[in-house]
């Protein structure tokens, strides 16, 4: 009985094994063969002074990955904000970043002071990004750059430029382009910074001699305040208030961008009150989010605006808004 168990567990375990080398894999697309990367190759050698073999080389092997292009189809924000809200503004994120704040207190104290920027605020970012450093992502920066560079033509100038920041930023800093993970978009580390924020915004903010935003919480917070202060980041100022609209939301009011502002007395005069009488000559957008009771109306302020060059997203910005809001409250709640 034992010999035929045996056999028959052999038997299973062989092809177990065979089906596995059987599988179908995930196709890859070989970037090189797209007659756009021989172009940006070669604008690469002439414009940064590449090795062009290394760069033909480093293109053979990325993957336009539809996996990616999946993805950039169907982003979190599209879903309507009493969907999103739950997502960010739920307990266990918000007792670990309680956690976090407790553990980063004296560089978060610093940023703070040095750039502005409420710690709760950076703490909130970090939260939303990546779970507090949990959750950086799992696809090679290089095939995510590089798929959405030449196979998504809706922003594919826009991620040809990051993916020649990365190859520039991993000149600097000495590393191999396939060995960083990060988001389908390409953002990276703790702070999910793009290639070019990477260069422009990230520091070395403990001192050590190197910026690492994959590893380092410190230089995570350091460069996420130094960037929204970069942005306009005014210290003290209101990011949103609740708003009643008695207009008619309709005539096109509402989430129409930071280049449709007016003082609070002038939204009051169209029919849309805030309560925040002292910030009456404050400029602010309007906004109307899917609520669960239906709409929820916004006055929205520069700060708000600075969180938006995070992600443009009006709900991103809103979700860590109340996020840090809900992270000052429980930290109070701890202390």
């Amino acid at each position: 009985m034992k010999r035929l168990l045996l056999g028959l567990c052999a038997l299973f375990f062989c092809h177990a094994a065979d089906a596995q080398r059987h599988k179908p894999q995930a196709r890859c697309e070989p970037i090189a063969d797209l007659p756009q990367a021989a172009v940006f190759a070669e604008e690469m050698a002439v414009r940064h002074q590449f090795d062009r073999a290394a760069l033909t080389q480093w293109l053979a092997q990325a993957c336009l990955k539809q996996s990616i292009l999946d993805a950039m189809a169907r982003p979190a924000e599209a879903k309507p904000w009493s969907e999103y809200r739950p997502l960010f503004i739920e307990p266990k994120r918000i007792a670990h970043g309680v956690q976090f704040w407790s553990a980063h207190e004296a560089q978060l104290s610093r940023a703070e002071a040095q750039y502005g920027v409420p710690s709760s605020m950076i703490v909130a970012i970090i939260g939303v990004e990546t779970f507090y450093g949990r959750n950086t992502g799992s696809y090679r920066v290089m095939d995510a750059l590089a798929t959405l560079a030449f196979g998504y033509p809706p922003r594919a100038a826009y991620f040809r430029q990051e993916l020649e920041q990365y190859l520039l930023l991993a000149r600097e800093a000495d590393f191999a382009p396939f060995s960083v993970k990060g988001s389908y978009a390409g953002a990276m580390g703790i702070s999910q910074f793009m290639p070019s924020s990477y260069r422009l915004f990230g520091i070395d903010f403990d001192g050590d001699g190197h910026r690492d935003l994959w590893d380092n919480p410190d230089d995570a917070i350091g460069s996420v305040a130094n960037y929204f202060r970069a942005k306009g980041w005014q210290s003290g100022a209101p990011v949103a208030t609740p708003a009643t609209a008695v207009a008619d939301p309709g005539k096109g009011l509402a989430n129409r961008g930071w280049d449709y502002r007016m003082p609070l007395k002038d939204w009051a005069r169209v029919g849309v009150a805030a309560n925040a009488p002292d910030q009456a000559q404050a400029e602010a957008m309007l906004l109307a989010l899917a609520g669960d009771k239906g709409p929820e109306y916004w006055l929205a302020y520069k700060n708000f605006y600075v969180i938006t060059r995070y992600n443009h997203s009006f709900q991103y910005a809103m979700a860590v808004w109340q996020l840090s809001q809900a992270l000052e409250a429980a930290r109070k709640i701890e202390n």
